[in-house]
């Protein structure tokens, strides 16, 4: 789609957020105690709107991406598994029982924002999950903040895109720390060969970059993508949701066949990959594929900085979008250090504290996460969180 008049280009937006109070202990790193039962269970008080038996948290955000809709649905295993490093921080990782509810809720919530927001023209939504399976020291800068598994819900105004400022194309949420799209810099073809071969989908259907593409933005760049066949009506087929996983589950054979290469020249197949016979075929007998594997291994014993900045363990983000046809389109890339989900569409978001603009947005933010939260209710998924932010807003 043509753009008149408007420069294609990343965006930076300007977010005002309400600041909420909270002490961090003498002697606490902020990341060390964003990780505790302690701060989850102030998420909860603070910003929390439904909660099921699943310990599936729906979540105002408080620190939010944008002002139209915003929102967010972790799985709060604070309080039943105390080390952070130890909880499940993707979906492939989730109980049986707690990924059926988890699915439900996701379909909920797309459904709901694409009945409120149905002009592509006018709004840019997403559904996003970030891995949050980095190797690095909970203290060290760019960690994801809170480690395990959540979703965002994200809406923003074409319009405020349309009226930002273009953003730094070396903004460190659009760069990746140097390590953007690897795959489909350096290996694109070995990279789709492997997804065609891996994927059994009927649902999901490949499209190319172009047509993926946010005329606005130029994002995502590069990235595979599929198109959700049936649109919003398929999300309610459980099927869909299962070849959800399965790209996930064909990024996470590449990503650790991959960087096992990086990492040990010559290495054996990882164990509990999911599509061994792939890996083996398509992967591991590649000259491409280990050419670039031993590139990337030689820059590692060459430049420290590089070297520490990899991710050893999978680290993706997975997204659900639509695009300016009005196609749902899901896509997935390699996570970044500056771990912003809005960076795969071209949005970089500059979060400001200041109370009084926020209040003015803020009774049309809540009206429309009481109403989703409702639904959710009405299926059964939960019960509302009482706090003193929205106690009068309860169903009883």
């Amino acid at each position: 789609m043509r753009l008149t008049g408007t420069e294609s280009g990343p965006r930076e937006i300007i977010t005002p957020y309400r600041p909420i109070p909270l002490n961090v202990p003498e002697g606490l790193k902020p990341n060390e105690f964003f990780n505790s039962a302690e701060n989850l269970n102030d998420l909860v008080q603070n910003n929390g709107l439904l909660i099921s038996p699943e310990n599936l948290l729906l979540y105002r955000k408080a620190l939010g991406h944008s002002l139209e809709f915003d929102a967010s649905i972790i799985y709060n295993t604070s309080k039943c598994i105390l080390n952070p490093l130890g909880r499940p921080v993707r979906r492939t990782q989730l109980p049986d029982n707690v990924k059926h509810v988890w699915n439900r809720m996701n379909q909920i919530m797309l459904e709901y924002m694409l009945e409120q927001y149905p002009d592509p023209e006018e709004s840019l939504l997403l559904a996003g999950e970030a891995s949050l399976d980095a190797t690095w020291p909970l203290t060290e800068p760019g960690v994801p903040s809170i480690r395990m598994l959540h979703n965002h819900f994200i809406v923003f105004s074409k319009e405020e895109l349309r009226q930002a400022k273009l953003a730094d194309l070396n903004n460190p949420n659009l760069t990746d720390g140097g390590q953007h799209s690897l795959f489909e810099s350096h290996i694109p073809q070995v990279y789709r060969e492997f997804f065609e071969k891996s994927l059994d989908l009927k649902i999901l259907k490949a499209t190319d970059a172009e047509s993926a593409k946010i005329a606005l933005t130029g994002y995502p760049q590069g990235l595979p993508s599929w198109e959700i066949q049936g649109g919003v009506e398929a999300l309610k087929d459980i099927c869909f949701w299962q070849e959800y996983d399965q790209i996930l589950k064909g990024f996470l054979d590449f990503y650790r066949t991959f960087f096992g290469q990086v990492s040990t020249r010559n290495a054996v197949m990882p164990e509990h990959v999911y599509f061994p016979k792939q890996v083996e075929q398509v992967l591991l007998f590649n000259n491409d594929f280990l050419k670039t594997a031993k590139k990337v291994r030689d820059r590692c014993t060459q430049d420290a900085h590089y070297a520490n900045s990899i991710r050893w363990q999978p680290a993706f983000k997975q997204l659900i979008y639509r695009s300016d046809a009005g196609k749902l389109i899901v896509t997935i890339s390699q996570n970044s250090v500056g771990n912003a989900i809005t960076e795969l569409l071209g949005v970089v978001v500059k979060r400001v504290p200041d109370t009084d603009a926020y209040a003015q947005f803020e009774p049309k933010l809540m009206e429309k996460l009481f109403a989703v939260r409702q639904r959710l209710i009405d299926a059964d998924i939960g019960v509302p969180v009482r706090n003193q932010y929205w106690q009068e807003k309860q169903t009883e």
